[in-house]
């Protein structure tokens, strides 16, 4: 009716005077993101949504839910793992990151490896996620328990009002290891950029306390690899992670990834877990 239309009509327009996306906008986002991926799958245990299904849940949760209020898991399942809430709303990151792909990223593509991770542990015994780690590729749980594990860190690595540059005892390993916080910007911006497809670039801890750029293919993380560095920042090069608003351009959305980075969180992972020899405990 005429109310619900010119109510429509003023939240686009504190949309646009906000610079921040009106509902339609981030619901078609969230639909041509599912359209273009989908949802992850696994070999162990492959999801049975189909993109077409997949698509239709993204209409359903768009329609459902405030877009730009407190964020949460899309879909529940039972079983030993779930998805953490995110920490902020959907749109928190706006301009950097968008609300549609925050949407998609944390209610659909991490709660599929969620998904696929409690059906590969059914029947198991109870397990914390960090402990699954080291043993994940001999066990075939670096695509789904490496991707929730990965993308629990990224959701609380980021933030609303961050950014800026680390502080403590983390600022002083980083100009140790790397002169200065610029340089270490340039030398992870050029790690991430150079992740050939999927993957990730970290910031990780040696055993010795240094801290290190690596990068890691798919869903892969340092703690797989059993060379004792524990990551405790990290970026997701998949490209459905910034495709919406950057395309291609993967490079500038590294460069607007450091608008957000939490770097008390950082420096608390550092100080509180890594710098022991101790992984975040996911």
């Amino acid at each position: 009716d005429s109310f619900v239309t010119m109510a429509l009509a003023a939240l686009a327009t504190a949309s646009l005077a906000l610079q921040l996306p009106t509902p339609l906008q981030t619901q078609r986002g969230e639909q041509l993101l599912l359209s273009r991926y989908g949802i992850p799958s696994d070999t162990l245990a492959p999801l049975t949504t189909s993109r077409r299904a997949a698509l239709g849940l993204g209409v359903a949760a768009a329609a459902a839910g405030p877009l730009l209020g407190r964020a949460g898991a899309a879909f529940a399942d039972e079983g030993m793992f779930s998805v953490p809430p995110l920490p902020y709303a959907y749109d928190a990151l706006e301009p950097h990151v968008d609300a549609a792909t925050m949407k998609f990223h944390h209610d659909f593509h991490h709660q599929a490896y969620v998904n696929n991770l409690n059906k590969a542990m059914a029947g198991k015994p109870a397990a914390s996620l960090v402990s699954l780690m080291p043993g994940a590729k001999a066990a075939k749980l670096n695509n789904a328990g490496g991707g929730h594990y990965n993308h629990c860190m990224f959701w609380n690595i980021m933030g609303p009002k961050a950014g800026g540059a680390p502080t403590g005892t983390l600022a002083e390993k980083i100009d140790a290891a790397f002169g200065s916080y610029d340089d270490f910007k340039s030398a992870f911006s050029t790690a991430a950029a150079g992740v050939f497809g999927s993957g990730w670039a970290w910031l990780a801890v040696d055993k010795d306390g240094a801290v290190k750029i690596v990068t890691s293919p798919n869903q892969d993380n340092p703690l797989m690899d059993g060379d004792g560095l524990i990551p405790i920042m990290g970026i997701d090069v998949w490209e459905h992670a910034y495709y919406l608003k950057y395309q291609n351009r993967r490079p500038e959305y590294i460069s607007a990834f450091f608008n957000v980075v939490n770097w008390a969180k950082v420096g608390e992972y550092y100080d509180t877990y890594a710098s022991k020899g101790e992984p975040v405990p996911f």
